[in-house]
């Protein structure tokens, strides 16, 4: 099946901004939605999308989208999550925050606590929170990733490992249905692994669209979670993966999308 010019141009778009909607290339390209819909499908057939409600993401199986493109995908939603997940870290707690555009605005909203210990590998988080007087921050050491600022490999693992903190602020880049948490690197996973052991309570911040894409490498189970706040989660089963290993679930909703 080849592909047609605007599906061509689709993709490159899609691959700059890491989501398309059926709404904004009906109206990029002034055909209905319905014909957008197609192209989307073809796209999704030939494993070059995936879809989303609304529209499409390049789809994800051995490599991340690209830093700038997740940053500014469902910002609103993360936003929402961020401000519920930083609602269950009380002040004079100590915490560690992982890699991710999701954990980056949990950072961003535990501005107004106070007494907080909060130790890192994103450079990101670190520059959010280095300048607020009431929040010890703690970088870990290692090589840093250009793409992002992940800070990752054995000295970070080493450097976690020395610390056992109330809470544990993580992301994952996708989420089965049975609840296994999925990533790309697998230097980054071992990072999030220490973390996670080394916390009393995990939290795990992802949006929906998670759900809806795969990565190679695991992070580990649901049963591994205390909290899982997203904005929905449309997958009976995995619902039921919560309930059954006594997941805390926080949706915080959200206006729902069409869906193609």
């Amino acid at each position: 099946m080849n592909i047609s010019s605007r599906q061509q141009d689709i993709l490159m778009l899609a691959r700059a901004q890491g989501r398309v909607s059926v709404e904004d290339l009906s109206s990029r390209y002034e055909v209905s939605p319905q014909t957008i819909r197609k192209d989307l499908n073809d796209l999704c057939i030939r494993r070059l999308m995936s879809r989303v409600h609304g529209g499409a993401v390049v789809a994800s199986g051995v490599e991340n989208l690209a830093y700038e493109a997740r940053r500014v995908m469902a910002q609103g939603a993360k936003r929402a999550i961020a401000e519920a997940a930083a609602n269950i870290v009380p002040n004079r707690a100590s915490l560690f925050i992982n890699i991710g555009t999701t954990t980056e605005e949990v950072a961003r909203a535990l501005g107004n606590h106070e007494d907080l210990l909060v130790i890192t590998n994103n450079l990101n988080v670190a520059t959010e929170l280095y300048r607020h007087p009431t929040i010890e921050l703690i970088m870990a050491g290692g090589p840093v990733r250009h793409a992002d600022g992940a800070v990752i490999g054995s000295s970070a693992v080493d450097f976690v490992r020395q610390f056992r903190v109330d809470y544990a602020v993580i992301g994952a880049s996708a989420i089965e249905e049975d609840g296994t948490l999925l990533d790309f690197d697998y230097r980054e996973v071992q990072v999030a692994r220490a973390i996670i052991d080394n916390a009393r309570q995990v939290i795990l911040v992802a949006d929906r669209s998670k759900l809806e894409r795969s990565a190679p490498v695991r992070i580990g189970e649901m049963n591994e979670i205390d909290t899982f706040v997203t904005d929905a989660v449309s997958s009976p089963l995995l619902r039921e993966v919560c309930a059954r290993d006594q997941v805390e679930l926080i949706e915080v909703g959200g206006a729902e999308e069409e869906v193609f």
